[in-house]
């Protein structure tokens, strides 16, 4: 099945994950999910991500996080830019997510990256994705 919106997608499988209750995740991969993956690794929303196989069947295997209530991490995933509507902020115009507390990934001219290392590296771009 061919999926237009690649992103929505993983977010929708990491969502659906944690609606069930698993441990893992797999996704198949991509540049940009990797990159993605990296982002909420490196923010801590995610413990550890994986890529396995071979050529076509290429997946991202994501481990989700928990806290120590037995919680999981991530308590929202939102998509913010669609294929039918793009949204693109400018550097005074990037968005807070839960004032601070959630983290905007933004597709920039220098890669994908946070919200605040955006607006420290002084860029504006698309908006993807809210996660908090």
């Amino acid at each position: 099945m061919a999926v237009t919106d690649v992103i929505s997608d993983m977010l929708t499988r990491i969502r659906n994950a944690i609606g069930a209750k698993h441990s893992t995740v797999d996704i198949p991969t991509s540049k940009v999910k990797l990159a993605i993956a990296q982002i909420l690794k490196d923010e801590g929303y995610i413990a550890d991500f994986a890529e396995k196989g071979e050529g076509v069947e290429k997946v991202i295997s994501i481990v989700l996080k928990m806290d120590s209530k037995g919680k999981y991490v991530i308590t929202g995933l939102k998509r913010i830019s669609k294929p039918g509507l793009r949204i693109y902020a400018s550097v005074d115009k990037l968005p807070r997510v839960i004032n601070g507390l959630g983290i905007a990934i933004i597709s920039t001219s220098k890669g994908i990256m946070t919200d605040k290392q955006a607006r420290a590296q002084s860029v504006g771009g698309e908006v993807l994705a809210y996660v908090w």
